[in-house]
Formats: structure tokens, sequence, C-alpha cells
């Protein structure tokens, strides 16, 4: 991968599908380019209707590329959803160059041999990740090209999911007209641009709270090692709001977007808004606090049900606490609902990127950070440095002697 390499990375979620293009700059990568459509087809996080799918896939993709004035072909896409499931797994392969150098070919073949588990005939492999390398007995080894050895192991996780979803997503991305490069298991990949490195070492909890889900996946040693995902996020918070106010969804959407706290005492009672009320033409005054009434219920019934979940998974004290990122977490009130119930230390996060500044694109930009560091890493090693080093000049034995030169003079000068 060289400079002014784009990368596209696909998030297809229950409110919206969005397309972020990413650009590498001098080893560096920019966003210069984001597409957003409303999501149809999609309920709870999986899909309904693979023409509204297919359809909601080519608008955000559109979007994108008018922001940008480029044809996208290629696209990384992100996967989430209750059918993922994590493997421990092991591996072993001896190092095949002559001089014992470990490098990629060694390292593709260890993550082959590790991918070698019995699997349900309904399962399938989505990545294989590794959590730490062994070479020759020494342990903790996080990137082993360049080492010497004899013996290469790794201790890996296989990501697994159910076949059917997987070729329904894969399914709805080609019928859009695009070539699928690679799937990245959201989670992981939000995971590792959200999370500090002492967070992922230390232990902690990222807690992704979309429109129809919301994703645990707890970090420890560097590495994921449970995810799980509960059938609620945002849409009920709207339905809530569309039975207690009587309105619309769309209203009640536009309501919570717009006025929506999930917290009592921050919201304003001074702060007024008018719904129609279904059934008739007449349109009735509310006020924020009328809405956060609504509203905080709810948002402390997920937060009690990420606790219990969290505790289900064996995992209730974690030194780095919980991370949340999200659409519904950009809601007025929310951190202070979370710190309260999960009684924990808890932070928002948001990436760090102009035009993406909001906990909804935190996957979306998460599988461009992903896709980019697995090349970095393989563009660091050892061996690829050799390979692009400049060449040495000359020895001085390879240069023309003196009585050379001055008879090559001589030749010319005659």
């Amino acid at each position: 991968m060289s400079n002014g390499d784009i990368i596209v990375s696909l998030d297809i979620g229950t409110s919206k599908v969005r397309a972020i293009i990413g650009e590498m700059n001098n080893g560096t990568f920019n966003i210069i380019g984001v597409g957003s459509a409303d999501s149809e087809g999609i309920r709870k996080g999986a899909i309904v209707d693979i023409d509204q799918t297919v359809q909601s896939i080519r608008n955000a993709v559109d979007h994108a590329e008018r922001m940008v004035g480029i044809q996208i072909s290629e696209v990384f896409v992100g996967i989430s959803g209750n059918h993922i499931g994590l493997q421990s797994s092991h591996g072993v392969v001896a190092v095949s160059n002559e001089d014992r150098e470990i490098g990629d070919e060694d390292i593709e073949r260890v993550l082959k041999a590790a991918e070698v588990i019995a699997l349900p005939p309904e399962r399938e492999i989505i990545d294989v990740v590794a959590k730490q390398y062994v070479v020759d007995g020494l342990e903790g080894i996080q990137d082993p090209r360049g080492m010497i050895g004899v013996r290469l192991e790794v201790e890996a996780t296989i990501i697994t999911g159910a076949k059917t979803a997987i070729h329904n997503l894969l399914r709805c991305v080609e019928k859009a007209g695009l070539k699928v490069k690679d799937l990245v298991l959201m989670s992981l990949a939000a995971g590792q641009l959200a999370l500090s490195k002492d967070e992922k070492t230390m232990g902690s909890i990222l807690v992704d709270i979309g429109a129809g889900a919301t994703t645990i996946a707890v970090f420890q040693n560097g590495a994921m090692i449970a995810t799980s995902t509960l059938p609620i996020g945002g849409e009920f918070v709207t339905n809530d709001i569309a039975y207690g106010l009587r309105t619309l969804t769309d209203q009640a959407e536009r309501v919570k977007l717009k006025f929506g706290c999930a917290y009592g005492p921050d919201a304003a009672e001074d702060q007024v808004f008018k719904v129609i009320r279904i059934g008739s033409n007449v349109e009735k005054e509310f006020s924020q606090l009328d809405l956060a009434a609504i509203i905080e219920p709810r948002v402390q019934e997920i937060f009690q049900m990420v606790r219990q979940e969290v505790k289900r998974l064996g995992y209730s004290e974690m030194p780095g606490g919980y991370i949340l990122t999200g659409g519904t977490v950009c809601m007025s009130g929310v951190l202070t609902v979370a710190q309260a119930e999960l009684k924990a230390t808890v932070r928002i996060a948001v990436p760090d990127f102009i035009g993406v500044r909001d906990p909804g694109y935190t996957s979306g930009v998460g599988i461009i950070h992903s896709v980019i560091r697995t090349v970095r890493m393989r563009n660091a090693s050892p061996a690829k440095k050799a390979a692009n080093r400049p060449k040495a000049p000359k020895s001085e034995e390879e240069k023309p002697g003196i009585f050379d030169r001055m008879k090559k003079f001589f030749e010319d000068f005659i």
C-alpha cells in the first residue's frame, strides 16, 4: 500500500448505512469522504430485505462518491450480530527460510495452521486474530517478523459467524456493484481505534449502542477475549417516545435527535416543542422534561442489561472501566446515567478526524484504521525494509581505475 491509496469501509447498521473513504498520506491516514443513507431492510442488526438493503448501500456509496469525485469499486465491510462467536486456537509451523529468519510467509502459514479447527457445518471463519506468537519457546511476541527461530507458534482467536448471515451480507454488497475486499469484525475494529494501549492491556469493556442492537466487547492483555450482542438500542427509545407522545415514529426520531435528554435533572422545562398526535391534525406542546421522563427509564434499562451481560460473561470488574460508542450515546445525559447504572468509570469514544467526530462513526473509521494497521505491520518487517533499501554504491574495486579513466580520456580525445 503506497501513499495516495484509497480505503473504503462500509458500516451497514439498523438506522444508517455509512460509507467512509480514507486515504493514506505519508504514513498517516485522513478521512476524505463520508456517505450516509437511511437504512432500509435491516432489523435489529440483521438483514431482513435484500433489495432494500442493496438500495441503501448504493445510496450511501453514491453520496460518498459525489463528495470526493471518485468511483468506489472495492470496500471493506463491517460485520456484527449475535451470531458472532470467538474460539481460542493454537498453530505451529517450522520456519521455512534457510537462514531461519521469520517472514510474512511463515506468519501466514502459522495462522492457517491455527484455522484447522472443528466447526459445525452452519458456521464459517471470518478472521483469525493473533493474541501472541511464540518463537522457540519465547512467549509474548506481538510481531515475530525478522526474528531468527526454528519453530513458530501462535495463540490465536478464531472469529466465526453464521454462514447464512455472512453470505446474505456479501450478497447485498455484491448486488450493489461492489467487490468485498475483506470482512472486518466491527467491535474489534472499533476497539482498536477507541481504546488506548493501556485500556486494552489492563482490561476494559467497549459498549457500542446502535439503533437496533448493543454490542459488548471485552478486551484484556491487548486482545478481544469475549463479545456479546443484546437486541436493544436507540430504536427502542424512539418507539417509547412515539407511544408516550402518541405521535408518528419519524416525528419521534426527529424529536429525540433535537431535544432528547436521558437524565431528568439536566432537562430544561422551558425548552418546548410541538408534535402532531396520531389520529388528528392537532399539534400538542411538550417540554424537554416530559421527553426525559420517557427516555431515562429505557436508557437505564439498556445499561442494566449491559451490566448483567458483562457479569454473565464473567468480567464484572475491569480496571479500564467502560468505553461507550455508537450513535445512541450522542444524546445528552447518557454518560451520567451510564456512570450511575454501571457503577464504574465510563467515557465516550469519538473518532478524532474532521467530518466524523461523532460516536456513530467509530466502527466505520475503526475498519479503515484496522486495515492500515495490518498493512503497516507488514511493511515495517525487516525483510521488507531490506528489499526497499537503496542499493549501496559500487565498492572501490568495482570503480574504474586511474589508468582506465586516462585511457578512456585519450581515446575520446583521439
